[in-house]
């Protein structure tokens, strides 16, 4: 039956984002949408067609399919289809055909651009790029190479304190850099030359590198200006080199900060590391709600919240290894304490337990084990009064079995390679997500490149992990695209983390091993996916977009829940968003759908 121009415009009242238009644009745009009448089964589309427009579902119901004839999405009445391609180059990603008798409204692709151009709402509703305008701009979340002094006033390792200190005079600097030929050995401070040359009488002539500071502690351009004032609180430091690859390219002082927007995370990371008990520590760490809800309520990005979220637990656990060695005694043999989880990829929330294990050196011996048994407790017991309640599933060092010599960790991940049963798939993925969190780092180094080389040679290995990452998929259903959790106390929500999150977090994780590559958070895992080619460019984009998405979703939901006085979870009624964040998060998850589906098909790549 044909519509007319005041049945389309009645129909558009009713959907998003048309209800915004004025009457006039209103009943101009009805009159430019073409009626479709397709029969069940008929195609509307096919991927990599070139687009005719923008669909509008009228009556009936669309079924979504990505280009393994996987279903993606099925779509009902009031929902769009097809912006992905008009926003990017005209060409279909998906294909569709109607699950049922359709009528489709088919806005021309000349109009769907001319309205994208004079309709701000429009635009922010079908291109989330114009709704994107979170960016932390103060000195908190920026990179530190935007801010760092570049080419820093070094010297070689002979040359005496004297010299060095004219060199720091004459250039009015408070630091020297030491190079031993071009990699970076140390660092000397005018503290350095008042407190250990001046004080110590020591000659004019003695080499600076007998009073350098090394190795120093430094950071990749990468870092943020918070990762910056975080270690210089924690370490009490006042200048810190920059490397990149191995190569020094920059130095940051403290004349080169304030404390603008980071100085309340900053602050509890100072606190923490001059806490003399696990019970001081708590009393910070019960902050990390309110934390959470200015950070996110200030537009910060979720990775950069999440990243500072997490200084202060990587700041709790080195804090308390210090007072277990106080307490106990110095360690009898090197270790190095690692987070995995959420913790050892940088992106703990409001909602938090704790994973870690700890690395022995080969050299430990038998009767010194019990000294690291009481090690982990102390510092799992002291995680647990802040906050970071023991995991569940014992994935903690206080259990024996992860906390032993690298040898036998060597013979884990081998057996788990070697032969990858459900338990050594799930193991696996736990143990990928390993960083250093404090110790003896280079127990970690080697190990962490033979065991990612190992892995990514094994295809059955890689087959069974990328099936294991398959598990968790994305809550897309049938109505308004959402699939519910359908009883129990989470009845009607979808799981954020569970449906959301963690099926990026796997595809992340997958990408890494096949690319051999050594970040463990997410975010940083698919830019360099897709910077090795693991990863389309156009698939990487779009994998960090919805991964953004969802994780800010995510963090927006715990915001509510902590301003309404509630403790935070992941469980989202669909209900509490509207029906442009609806739609949004339905593409999203239609996103990593597709990339579940391409990974299963044997290809990371998504053109």
């Amino acid at each position: 039956m044909p519509l007319s121009t005041a049945d389309v415009t009645r129909f558009l009242r009713s959907v998003h984002p048309y209800d915004s238009f004025e009457a006039d644009t209103l009943s101009e745009v009805a009159g430019r949408f073409e009626l479709i009448e397709l029969p069940e089964g008929e195609a509307v589309y096919a991927r990599g067609e070139t687009l005719r427009g923008l669909y509008l579902i009228y009556d009936g119901a669309v079924d979504v399919r990505d280009e393994n004839d996987m279903q993606i999405s099925l779509l009902g009445p009031r929902n769009s289809f097809g912006e992905r391609g008009l926003v990017k180059d005209g060409v279909a990603v998906t294909s569709t055909r109607a699950a049922a008798d359709a009528q489709l409204l088919l806005l021309p692709r000349d109009d769907f651009h001319r309205l994208m151009s004079t309709q701000p709402g429009f635009a922010r509703f079908f291109d989330r790029r114009h709704t994107d305008t979170r960016r932390g701009s103060d000195l908190a979340t920026s990179r530190v190479d935007g801010f760092m002094a570049r080419e820093p006033v070094t010297c070689p390792a002979d040359t005496e304190v004297q010299a060095a200190a004219r060199l720091m005079r004459d250039r009015h600097i408070s630091s020297i850099c030491i190079l031993e030929g071009e990699a970076l050995a140390g660092i000397v401070t005018t503290r350095d030359l008042s407190g250990k040359v001046l004080a110590e009488a020591l000659p004019p002539s003695t080499p600076i590198s007998r009073v350098m500071a090394a190795p120093p502690l430094t950071l990749p351009p990468s870092a943020i200006g918070s990762d910056v004032l975080h270690a210089m609180m924690e370490h009490r430091i006042g200048h810190i080199p920059i490397v990149d690859a191995g190569k020094l390219v920059g130095i940051v002082t403290q004349t080169d900060l304030t404390r603008f927007q980071a100085v309340s995370s900053a602050e509890m990371v100072s606190a923490i590391a001059h806490a003399e008990s696990a019970a001081d520590m708590a009393r910070v760490t019960a902050e990390i709600p309110r934390l959470l809800v200015q950070l996110v309520a200030g537009g910060n990005r979720h990775e950069i919240v999440t990243r500072l979220i997490t200084d202060i637990a990587d700041t709790v656990t080195r804090r308390l290894l210090a007072l277990a060695e106080a307490t106990l005694g110095p360690a009898p043999a090197p270790y190095l304490w690692l987070a995995c989880g959420s913790q050892g990829r940088q992106e703990q929330t409001g909602v938090s337990d704790q994973d870690n294990c700890l690395f022995l050196d080969d050299a430990v011996t038998p009767d010194q084990m019990p000294y690291f048994a009481e090690l982990a407790k102390f510092v799992s017991d002291g995680l647990d009064a802040c906050g970071y309640f023991y995991c569940p599933g014992e994935m903690m060092a206080t259990n024996p079995r992860w906390c032993q010599p690298v040898r036998v960790w060597r013979e884990y991940f081998a057996g788990w390679i070697a032969k990858p049963n459900p338990e050594a798939q799930m193991l696996a993925s736990v143990m990928f997500d390993l960083r250093p969190i404090g110790g003896t780092r280079s127990l970690f180094e080697a190990f962490q490149k033979q065991t990612l080389k190992a892995a990514s040679k094994n295809s059955i290995f890689v087959a069974h992990m990328i099936a294991n990452s398959l598990k968790h998929t994305p809550p897309l259903g049938l109505i308004r695209g959402f699939a519910t959790i359908r009883s129990g106390e989470n009845r009607n929500t979808i799981d954020l983390k569970l449906s959301g999150v963690v099926p990026v977090v796997d595809l992340g994780r997958i990408y890494a091993l096949q690319g051999r590559l050594t970040a463990a958070n997410t975010r940083a895992r698919l830019q360099a996916a897709s910077a090795a080619g693991v990863l389309s460019a156009s698939g990487g984009r779009d994998l960090l977009d919805a991964y953004d998405l969802i994780a800010e979703t995510r963090l927006e939901h715990q915001l509510r829940q902590i301003k309404a006085g509630r403790k935070p979870d992941n469980f989202l009624p669909p209900s509490d968003l509207s029906d442009f964040e609806r739609s949004h998060l339905r593409d999203a998850f239609v996103v990593v759908r597709t990339m579940q589906s391409a990974a299963g098909h044997g290809r990371g790549m998504l053109s």
